[in-house]
């Protein structure tokens, strides 16, 4: 029983300490909205730099407040309708199959399901955040 209680306790506080390091470009998102680290990757030619793959799942008309990733964002429907507007350009739509890149520093005014129906999900990528502190 203690072994186990134990166990628990290192896993939770592994999990904290992970969540306390996630990258910029998760973190960029509020509580509320559905983010999902699939991997983080130092990138070799970019010493101290961390490279991310990401989901971001939004619920039927669910969209996320303004936010800033500090780095490069590819990002790709993978599922559904995305509508999308960064640093004050037009509001894009954004299908299956289709991507946009945000630069460093942008601000992702709007980023939210086009259907008040559907669940979608979007894929994103870059290298936001520094691997040391």
């Amino acid at each position: 029983m203690m072994d186990a209680t134990l166990r628990r306790a290192a896993l939770c506080a592994s999990l904290a300490a992970g969540v306390a390091l996630l990258p910029a470009a998760a973190r960029a998102h509020d509580a509320g909205d559905n983010v999902h680290t699939i991997m983080q990757q130092a990138v070799p030619e970019a010493s101290g730099k961390l490279a991310v793959v990401a989901t971001v799942d939004y619920a039927p008309g669910q969209a996320s407040e303004a936010h800033r990733h500090l780095g490069s964002v590819f990002a790709v429907v993978s599922k559904g309708e995305v509508l999308s507007q960064v640093n004050g350009g037009p509001l894009h739509r954004y299908r299956a199959g289709e991507g946009w890149y945000e630069a460093p520093g942008s601000r992702h005014q709007e980023s939210r399901n086009a259907s008040a129906t559907s669940p979608r999900s979007s894929s994103c990528s870059g290298w936001p955040a520094n691997t040391r502190r």
